[in-house]
């Protein structure tokens, strides 16, 4: 259903709003959050503006000088609002975009909020998992896979069993990220037996290539179901071995990305290296990973002498 301000404009605004929402944005988590930014300003500006095209930049900007919301979430609703008024202006529903001139306020991250975990709480929570049953040797596998390859949880429950091969010599895992992005990374020996011994829990030599690699667990039998596990049952897996294992509440499956990506530039691993691992396509963003100017401030806070 289109907001006020476009369905009173007629089909030509309509058919604008439906191109740009489900004929340009591919991403539907991009999708659901430009919908909601764009609705949420529409809402807004309908009292102050008679019609759509009575939309002046002033209105913007005092749209965002009374949003609420944290500085990045209204860089990310600015955008919105953008990508959205080029459209009408290209389907000719507006003259000019009045938010192409609103400029957003300053904003910059040094570093990540996503929390660490350190090497021997990883190699706690690792140690700490039951792997008698399958499902406890697929979790056991998930969490090195998080860690040794320093991918999302949402790669790495969209795995197929075509996504783990090997070329005669090393195993690698083919993952598919976000932005339509895909990479090959080498499984290293440990992680290779974790995997191999989670996947003889079935027979997945005979199975189809387009099987999931990562399954869901059959309610509470500790068997494995066919269908694949979600992104979703990830993160809350985690955070159950997490609690089971006694470590902070606040860690997260990012939060061994983070670990990872800090123990490689610790060592010296170059920076477009750590950037490859991470699939950032930016190396600004694999800095924010980074937490190794943490390390050194907290060594020169304890030296205070106070």
């Amino acid at each position: 259903m289109w907001p006020g301000l476009i369905a009173a404009v007629g089909p030509a605004a309509g058919f604008a709003w439906d191109e740009f929402f489900s004929g340009q944005i591919r991403n539907r988590h991009t999708r659901v959050a430009y919908l909601h930014a764009v609705r949420q300003f529409l809402k807004w500006a309908e009292p102050h503006a008679a019609t759509i095209d009575r939309i002046t930049p002033g209105m913007v900007g005092g749209y965002f000088d009374q949003h609420p919301s944290s500085v990045p979430t209204k860089k990310l609703h600015l955008s919105a609002i953008r990508a959205f008024f080029d459209v009408l202006v290209n389907r000719h529903i507006v003259i000019l975009n009045p938010a192409a001139t609103v400029r957003g306020e300053r904003y910059q991250a040094v570093e990540g909020k996503t929390p660490e975990i350190s090497r021997d709480q990883a190699r706690t929570l690792l140690a700490s998992i039951d792997t008698s049953r399958p499902v406890g040797r697929r979790d056991k596998a998930i969490i090195a896979t998080l860690i040794y390859t320093a991918t999302r949880a949402g790669a790495v429950a969209g795995l197929q069993l075509k996504d783990f091969a090997s070329d005669g010599t090393q195993y690698s895992l083919r993952f598919h990220e976000k932005g339509g992005k895909s990479r090959s990374i080498p499984v290293r020996h440990d992680l290779q037996l974790m995997l191999l011994a989670y996947l003889d829990s079935f027979a997945w030599q005979t199975e189809p290539a387009d099987s999931p690699l990562f399954r869901a667990g059959a309610g509470r039998s500790g068997q494995l179901a066919a269908r694949p596990i979600k992104n979703l049952d990830v993160c809350r897996m985690v955070k159950r071995r997490l609690r089971d294992a006694g470590l902070p509440a606040n860690l997260s499956p990012h939060s061994f990305r983070v670990a990872t990506l800090t123990d490689l530039l610790l060592q010296g691993i170059p920076l477009e290296d750590a950037q490859y691992l991470a699939g950032h396509a930016d190396p600004r963003t694999t800095r924010l990973y980074d937490r190794r100017q943490r390390q050194v401030t907290r060594n020169t806070v304890e030296r205070i002498s106070i």
